[in-house]
């Protein structure tokens, strides 16, 4: 499935929609070049499960947690990983698939391939703020597309 959306605001609203759909255990890979807009995503999805606050990239600390109404969150931001084996002995490995959702920025540095996920690569538009959603499932049993396909009339954007 293939979404655009026009500013960061609208990205984000996109993200809220979706965030509904993830359930503890689901991980969302995120990929896309720099700044095509995987950080305001990853916002915006938690923003919908109720986080509230500043939400700081984990660039240098690579993984942040989260909590809101219950449920866990964790945003991981891999950029600056050298080596796949520095996730592991990190210990990283133990929140993906756990007790949460977790939000994975560039899984390709950790070669990660897991399951369930949703498989998220974000393009630029032709307009500065426009961005491509492309999205593809692998076993998010709550991902439900046809809700996906009005969330602009939904939220009124």
């Amino acid at each position: 499935m293939v979404f655009e959306t026009h500013s960061e605001t609208d990205t984000m609203a996109f993200a809220s929609r979706l965030a509904p759909m993830l359930a503890p255990g689901d991980t969302v890979l995120l990929m896309g070049d720099l700044g095509a807009g995987k950080s305001v995503l990853a916002r915006g999805i938690a923003r919908g499960m109720g986080v509230t606050g500043p939400m700081p990239s984990p660039t240098f600390t690579l993984m942040v947690p989260y909590e809101a109404g219950g449920r866990k969150l964790y945003h991981y931001d891999l950029y600056r990983l050298s080596d796949p084996d520095e996730y592991y002995a990190a210990g990283l490995d133990e929140f993906v698939g756990g007790d949460g959702v977790a939000l994975v920025e560039w899984p390709q540095m950790a070669e990660l391939d897991v399951a369930p996920a949703l498989n998220i690569t974000l393009t630029r538009g032709a307009e500065d703020d426009a961005r491509r959603i492309e999205i593809e499932n692998d076993g998010v049993a709550g991902f439900d597309p046809a809700a996906l396909s009005d969330w602009r009339d939904a939220d009124g954007v």
